[in-house]
């Protein structure tokens, strides 16, 4: 007895999806394809990623009402089909989305070729009158499963890393999910654009997937523990500990401490997560990332973790009051801007500048990127405990120096400064001191509006001759370190990172040149500068 063939149906809708994908496919090619998911890289660039991949598909998500006979199906409607294989990632992504239930539903691949290429039709089946008829109705008005695919040429780890890099920091791609298919053996990672279109890499073998968008958000959401983490194991001195006691277990190191064993055992644990410490056999070692929490070495920062484990940690509550208002959350949080608060607080204007000491390793380029020959004095306007001035005439013997500052942060900086430097108590929003060849402005503009910026380089300008120097230090937008102190001067002082263009645009309002602008160390630049006729 000849049982009748089973023949799946497609819908007309999924017929049309189909070709029009077919026609797609048809009609562009790897570059075509890359110039419109990735509008952001240039010619240059997408040429160099065209020799690694190549545009191998273009997917949709159809529904039939049966697997059994699908080929059959799409050979009837002109199609040439391969294989039905299971899917792995596809159906896991449904299942995420639409409920449990679906991780039980086969779901089915099968490519029709169209030339060289071919469109992948992910399959899966909705009998009449099945409560999923509602879930292919949400899927065919979405296309959560729609994109183009290219299939990454370039064998071995290293390629594909630095493809994702590019595509992700140059072409705006974010991560979307992905996963190993065993069927195929390969591993297919999904990408989002800025358009919120899909494209995928398939990579042949098992390779890492890509993180998953809830735990890294996860990720990003508890970054305020890191930071108390960092802060208590900076005022516990546990770097210090380890770096006299190398290869100690937890309870020496909470005999050392005065801690509990047992919490400080989940400490060391979280600590070694982050990447500060390493563990084995019960004992810690400080990391190369731990190391700048010791004491009394050069660019220790010790101080900066307190700082932002206290005042500034506790500031960063009112961020949402900051955002509305564009007004600072630490004087809504202690009642005042930060520089008066700390100066009525000893303890934490010592700690602030021993904080700002903490990122003098930014400097240490400066006396060799400019000729201080003809040079002979250097005003520091604003310059805290002097770090930068210091630096200058350490290296330069001819300097001499003046320190323009509030009576406290002088009373910090003398010890710093050698006796060829002038101390004057002051305001630079109101006068600043004549005479100088060279005169500094580091880390002081980021902390005012524009309004008050350009008030500070007015007075700055009074007191030039036509040809002194001005040399700005600051962070620049849009590097990520800048993008992040951005926020934070929002927050506690009420001020800004600027990008260059923006620098640059206040000096000239304010009279002067600039001669050029130079990288430094953390994250930091120097603007050179010189006075106008």
């Amino acid at each position: 007895m000849n049982l009748p063939v089973v023949q799946a149906r497609l819908a007309e809708a999924d017929v049309q999806r189909i070709r029009r994908a077919a026609a797609y496919v048809e009609a562009h090619d790897t570059d075509d394809v890359l110039a419109q998911l990735l509008p952001d890289l240039t010619p240059a660039e997408r040429a160099d990623v065209s020799r690694h991949l190549v545009f191998d598909h273009t997917a949709v998500l159809v529904f039939p009402d049966s697997l059994d006979g699908l080929c059959e199906e799409l050979d009837r409607l002109g199609f040439e089909p391969g294989a039905v294989t299971p899917s792995v990632v596809v159906r896991e992504r449904l299942a995420r989305r639409h409920g449990p239930a679906l991780a039980e539903t086969p779901v089915g691949i099968v490519h029709v070729a169209v030339g060289t290429r071919s469109v992948e039709i992910f399959a899966l089946p909705v009998p009449p009158d099945s409560p999923l008829q509602a879930v292919a109705a949400d899927e065919r008005e979405a296309e959560h499963e729609s994109h183009h695919a290219f299939a990454v040429t370039a064998p071995g780890p290293v390629v594909p890393a630095g493809l994702r890099l590019l595509l992700q920091e140059r072409g705006g791609a974010v991560p979307d999910g992905g996963g190993y298919n065993g069927h195929e053996n390969v591993t297919v990672l999904y990408h989002r654009t800025r358009t919120h279109r899909r494209f995928e890499l398939r990579l042949p073998g098992r390779h890492a997937p890509l993180p998953d968008p809830t735990a890294s958000l996860l990720g990003v959401m508890t970054g305020a523990w890191a930071t108390q983490a960092v802060a208590t194991m900076a005022e516990l001195g546990i770097a210090d500990h380890l770096a006299d006691h190398p290869g100690i277990g937890a309870d020496t190191l909470a005999d050392l401490t005065a801690t509990d064993p047992d919490a400080l055992r989940r400490l060391l644990r979280y600590l070694t997560s982050l990447g500060l410490l390493t563990s084995a056999g019960g004992t810690y070692h400080l990391t190369a990332t731990g190391q700048p929490l010791r004491t009394g070495t050069e660019f220790s920062l010790h101080p900066l973790a307190q700082l932002y484990g206290g005042p500034f940690y506790d500031s960063f509550s009112g961020l949402t009051h900051s955002v509305r208002t564009g007004e600072e959350a630490f004087a809504h949080r202690y009642g005042q801007h930060h520089f008066p608060y700390f100066a009525q607080h000893p303890e934490l204007g010592d700690l602030f500048h021993r904080a700002m000491a903490a990122s003098a390793e930014m400097f240490a380029p400066v006396p060799t990127l400019i000729d201080f020959a003809a040079v002979r004095r250097v005003v520091d306007v604003g310059g805290g405990n002097g770090a930068l001035l210091a630096r200058l005439l350490r290296t330069h013997a001819h300097l001499e120096g003046v320190l323009l500052e509030r009576p406290e942060a002088l009373e910090a900086a003398r010890p710093q400064l050698p006796e060829r430097c002038t101390f004057v108590a002051g305001d630079f929003t109101r006068s600043v001191p004549e005479g100088g060849d060279v005169y500094l402005l580091s880390r002081v503009l980021h902390d005012w509006d524009d309004d008050r910026c350009l008030t500070i380089l007015h007075r700055c300008a009074d007191a030039m001759r036509p040809g002194s120097q001005l040399l700005l230090v600051e962070r620049l937008l849009p590097t990520p370190t800048a993008v992040a102190w951005d926020i934070h001067m929002l927050c506690n002082v009420g001020g800004q990172e600027r990008d260059e263009d923006h620098y640059r645009l206040l000096l000239e309002k304010t009279g002067f040149e600039v001669e050029a602008c130079h990288g430094l160390p953390l994250g930091a630049s120097l603007l050179h500068a010189v006075r106008g006729n």
